[in-house]
C-alpha cells in the first residue's frame, strides 16, 4: 500500500514538474518588454491612477447638493404663521475653478508619472535579460573550461600509461577537473537566480519566461540586443546634453509639481471668496391658522452670504501653500542640476564600457585563443609540462570571464545611459536624440 502511494505521489510530482517546464516560454529582449508592457501587475495597477485622475476632475468640478426644507407648526404655534416647503443651494463662488484646474494639473502630474514608470520598466526588462544572459555565457564559459581539462585528463592518463608522465600528472589534472564541478553548481545557481529575478521584473502571474539567447551574440550583432555596435562613433556630450534634459521624466515631473504647487496655491487662496446660499419655495396659511379665516400661499425666496473670512482667513492655510510653490521650484533646479550630473556620469561609464569591450576582443581574446591553442599542442608534443597548461587554461579562462563582464557591463552601461537619458530613440548615427 505504502508503496503504491509513493508511485502515486512520484507521478504526480512528475506531472507537475513536466508542466512547470512546457509552462517556461523563450523570448527575445524585445518581446520580454512587450510581454511586460501588457502584462506587468505593478504598471496595471499604476495606470489606474489615471483614471483616478480624470474622475478627480469631474469630482472637483461638481455642484453642491440642494437642500430640501420643511416648515410645518403643530397647534396654536402655527397661528399666523406660514407652513414652509422650499429648497436651498450653495452657490461656490471662484472655487470650482480652480478646483477643475488643479485636478487637471495632478491629472498631468500623474500621467507623468505612468509614463516614467513604464519606461523604467522597459529599461528593467531589458537589464534584468542582460543580467539572465551574462549568467548563462558565464555558465557555458565555465562548462567549456571544463570540457577542456576533460580532454587534459584523458592526454594525461594516456601519457602516464604510456610512461611518458608520472602519475601524480594524472592525479594533479584530475584535481583541476573536480574543481570546477562547484563552480558549475554556482554557476548553474546564478543563471536560475536571474531567471528568477527576470520574470519578476517581467511580473505576469500566469506564464513563466526565459531568455531565447543563451549566450551573448557575436561582437558585430549587439543590435539584437536592442544596443549599439561598440564600434560606433559616440558624439561629444556636449551636443547630445541639452536634447537629453528636456527628454527627462524626472524634470518633467518636477516641472509638473511646480504647477500643481502654483494650481494649489490658487484653491487655497480663494477660499477666502464668501459663497452664497440661495433659498427659495413654498409658503401657505390654512383657514384655521390664517388670521382673517381664509387660505392663503405664496412663495419666498432668500439670499445669504456665507463663510465670510472674518474670524477666520485661511492666513496659514496660504502661507503654506506658497511655501509649497517655493520648495516645489526648488526640487525643479535640484532635479535639473542632478540630471546634467547624471548623465555626463553615465555617459562617461559607456564610454569607458565601450574601451574596455573593444580591448577584450581585439586583443586578450584573440590572443587568448591562440595561447591556449599553442600551450596544448606543447603538452601534447612533451614541449610543455602539466603545471604550466593548468595555468594556462586557468589565465584563459579568467579573460574569457572578463570578457563576459566587460560585455554585460557595455550592455548595462547603454541601459543606464538611456535611463539618464529617458528615452529609447538615442540615434548615434544621426548624434541625437
Amino acid at each position: 500500500m505504502k508503496k503504491t502511494i509513493l508511485v502515486i505521489l512520484a507521478l504526480i510530482l512528475s506531472t507537475q514538474s513536466s508542466f512547470a517546464i512546457e509552462d517556461i516560454k523563450k523570448v527575445d529582449i524585445k518581446q520580454a518588454i512587450e510581454i511586460a508592457r501588457e502584462n506587468n501587475l505593478d504598471i496595471l495597477s499604476s495606470r489606474m491612477n489615471v483614471d483616478i485622475a480624470k474622475n478627480d476632475i469631474k469630482s472637483a468640478n461638481r455642484l453642491q447638493n440642494p437642500e430640501i426644507n420643511l416648515f410645518y407648526y403643530f397647534g396654536r404655534a402655527g397661528k399666523g404663521n406660514p407652513q414652509q416647503i422650499g429648497a436651498t443651494e450653495l452657490i461656490e463662488l471662484g472655487k470650482r475653478g480652480a478646483r477643475k484646474n488643479l485636478a487637471k494639473s495632478n491629472l498631468k502630474l500623474v500621467e507623468n508619472h505612468q509614463e516614467y514608470n513604464e519606461f523604467d520598466l522597459r529599461m528593467d526588462v531589458r537589464e534584468a535579460y542582460i543580467n539572465l544572459v551574462a549568467a548563462k555565457t558565464v555558465l557555458n564559459n565555465i562548462r567549456t573550461q571544463q570540457r577542456l581539462l576533460e580532454e587534459l585528463v584523458e592526454i594525461a592518463d594516456k601519457k602516464v600509461k604510456a610512461g611518458e608522465l608520472p602519475e601524480i600528472d594524472l592525479i594533479q589534472a584530475r584535481i583541476t577537473l573536480n574543481q570546477m564541478f562547484t563552480r558549475v553548481n554556482t554557476a548553474a545557481m546564478t543563471v536560475k537566480a536571474k531567471a528568477i529575478e527576470f520574470n519578476k521584473v517581467i511580473n505576469n502571474k500566469l506564464e513563466n519566461y526565459d531568455s531565447i539567447d543563451d549566450f551573448f551574440p557575436d561582437a558585430d550583432d549587439f543590435l539584437a540586443m536592442v544596443t549599439p555596435k561598440s564600434n560606433s562613433k559616440i558624439p561629444d556630450f556636449n551636443s547630445i546634453a541639452e536634447s537629453a534634459l528636456k527628454q527627462r521624466a524626472d524634470l518633467k515631473i518636477a516641472k509638473q509639481q511646480v504647477d500643481v504647487a502654483q494650481k494649489n496655491l490658487s484653491v487655497v487662496v480663494r477660499q477666502r471668496i464668501p459663497d452664497l446660499e440661495l433659498n427659495g419655495g413654498y409658503a401657505y396659511q390654512t383657514k384655521s391658522l390664517s388670521d382673517d379665516g381664509t387660505f392663503r400661499a405664496g412663495a419666498y425666496a432668500g439670499l445669504n452670504l456665507v463663510n465670510l473670512p472674518v474670524f477666520y482667513n485661511y492666513s496659514p492655510e496660504i502661507k503654506n501653500a506658497k511655501l509649497k510653490v517655493e520648495q516645489a521650484q526648488l526640487n525643479y533646479e535640484s532635479v535639473e542640476n542632478k540630471a546634467l550630473k547624471d548623465l555626463y556620469r553615465s555617459y562617461e561609464q559607456f564610454l569607458t564600457a565601450k574601451e574596455n569591450l573593444n580591448f577584450y576582443n581585439e586583443k586578450l581574446v584573440k590572443d587568448s585563443d591562440e595561447m591556449i591553442k599553442i600551450s596544448k599542442k606543447d603538452y601534447e608534443t612533451g614541449k610543455a609540462n602539466l603545471t604550466s597548461l593548468i595555468v594556462m587554461e586557468q589565465s584563459y579562462e579568467e579573460i574569457l570571464e572578463g570578457c563576459t563582464n566587460a560585455t554585460a557591463e557595455y550592455y548595462k552601461s547603454w541601459i543606464e545611459f538611456l535611463r539618464e537619458a529617458n528615452t529609447e530613440d538615442f540615434n548615434l548615427d544621426t548624434e541625437s536624440i
